[in-house]
């Protein structure tokens, strides 16, 4: 995407509480759900994101995979868990993104990043270690994303070069 200004991001989590899109192309788009784990909202609020969110989830039949946001430096949560669980048992192609790889020293990634996808139950190197700051995990990130989608969705094989 890399248009800085194009959707506005806050430190507290919660802040998305609808569905949005943002469409890359004339065939294809990133869709940004309303988060769950650490949101900082009532529970009524958070209670009532997963009706909608379960709903685009099983009838949107556009939908290529789920990339799921993970923070490394914490285990999943058990609401991480669920969402999860719940791809997996509906076959919903799904990536785990640990994020926030910079607030960690390099030497503590791979243990942190093995507690998770044993947790999730993938194989050791399943999640995609990823950092907004240094962009570290970008192009493995943007490959997995594009392995995800039909033949038909004309993307170019690298993302897009960072803006300045």
């Amino acid at each position: 995407l890399q248009r800085k200004k194009l959707v506005r991001t806050s430190r507290t989590p919660g802040r998305t509480q609808t569905i949005n899109f943002f469409g890359i192309n004339q065939t294809f788009c990133f869709v940004d759900l309303p988060g769950y784990g650490f949101a900082r909202v009532p529970e009524a609020v958070r209670a009532s994101w997963r009706p909608m969110v379960e709903s685009y989830l099983t009838t949107r039949r556009q939908l290529c995979g789920v990339v799921q946001i993970l923070d490394l430096r914490h285990p999943p949560t058990a609401d991480d868990l669920q969402l999860w669980n719940w791809l997996q048992s509906r076959g919903v192609p799904a990536v785990a993104v640990l994020t926030k790889a910079d607030k960690l020293k390099r030497s503590q990634w791979p243990e942190h990043a093995r507690q998770i996808v044993l947790v999730l139950g993938l194989p050791l190197g399943g999640g995609v270690l990823f950092s907004a700051l240094t962009r570290e995990g970008r192009d493995v990130l943007w490959q997995r994303i594009v392995s995800l989608l039909p033949a038909d969705v004309a993307l170019p094989v690298q993302p897009p070069p960072p803006s300045r």
